[in-house]
């Protein structure tokens, strides 16, 4: 299974289908084959492996798949069916697939009298697709919340200016993390008071290949003159201020990660809604003080009621502290 991990993360992170590695084994525990998802419309890593075998055939092998073989035709036939035909003998999974239409194939592979085991090595598989399972499971965009702030939790001077707290290394990794989702999100606020372009550029200024949706949300129109009017994508605009309904029509869309760099009214409500699944905090080796904090009222009046997070990962951008956590207490993934 380790291996079909490392095999499933040569596919592409981003997309509509999730990255998926697959072993055929021997029954003396040789290995007779791999295979791996390299993308929408390519063949799932069952199938890469079983094409692999030529002649070779598949009775009586074991297939470890870092995925419950799906069971449903979409772009490419049911694995769960192919797997039966070649004569596959046992099959290993770790996560289950959670969607409405390929989900079953573990449930077809034992009516066809081949053994099924679930669950191995399933936090790391998991861990693998995370950015994957919550748009499957729960039909909304992952959602990673963003900021950058002082070591005591400024995002601004009192005068409002924000430029810049943290160093280039930081701004750099926050222009790829950009790049690593389908849209960013603001507020109206945010526009009117800073102009954002919103854009994902390299060290000299250039647009990287990949570019996010750049998304408003709020009643206020956007300036005709405003950066975001330039970006690339076509500005998408959601009116009100609810979250859930926000990230219900960029699901609509086909949006399924958005970064929200919103000030701090809106990471706020993506906060206070229970809809982060990855917080990015940059921390500056600075202090500003006053009343511009990097997060708006949590609803927390008690020292009970405080939201725990748990530290995925600590990085050293330059002289700047980037910090990843999650709230291990909600369901998702």
């Amino acid at each position: 299974m380790r291996r079909a991990l490392e095999l499933a993360a040569r596919g592409p992170a981003r997309g509509a289908n999730p990255q998926v590695g697959c072993v055929l084994l021997r029954p003396d525990g040789s290995t007779a084959a791999e295979g791996w998802h390299r993308g929408a419309g390519t063949p799932h890593a069952e199938i890469d492996a079983l094409a692999e075998l030529g002649d070779a055939g598949a009775a009586g092998l074991t297939a470890v798949v870092t995925l419950e073989p799906c069971d449903h035709t979409g772009r490419t036939g049911p694995c769960s069916t192919a797997l039966i035909a070649a004569g596959v003998a046992r099959v290993v999974y770790a996560v289950d697939d959670p969607g409405e239409q390929s989900s079953g194939g573990g449930a077809r592979l034992l009516e066809a009298g081949v053994a099924v085991e679930r669950g191995l090595l399933v936090d790391e598989a998991t861990e693998l697709v995370r950015r994957w399972l919550v748009p499957a499971r729960h039909h909304r965009p992952f959602v990673t919340v963003k900021w950058a702030s002082s070591l005591d939790g400024r995002a601004a001077a009192a005068d409002g200016t924000s430029r810049w707290i943290t160093g280039a290394a930081a701004r750099q990794h926050v222009h790829e993390v950009r790049a690593d989702h389908d849209a960013i999100l603001v507020g109206t606020g945010t526009v009117f008071a800073d102009d954002p372009s919103l854009t994902a550029r390299g060290d000299g200024g250039e647009l990287l290949a990949d570019q996010p949706v750049p998304v408003v949300v709020g009643d206020r129109p956007v300036p005709a003159g405003a950066r975001l009017r330039s970006h690339p994508r076509e500005l998408v605009q959601l009116g009100g201020h609810d979250p859930e309904a926000a990230l219900g029509a960029l699901w609509r869309l086909g949006v399924r990660s958005v970064l929200v760099e919103g000030g701090p009214t809106v990471a706020s409500a993506f906060v206070r809604a229970g809809l982060v699944d990855d917080y990015l905090v940059y921390l500056a080796p600075t202090l500003i003080g006053g009343a511009l904090t990097a997060l708006d009222d949590l609803g927390v009046a008690t020292i009970d009621d405080q939201r725990r997070l748990r530290v995925a990962d600590v990085t050293l951008l330059g002289t700047d502290l980037l910090v990843v956590a999650r709230d291990d207490t909600r369901s998702t993934p």
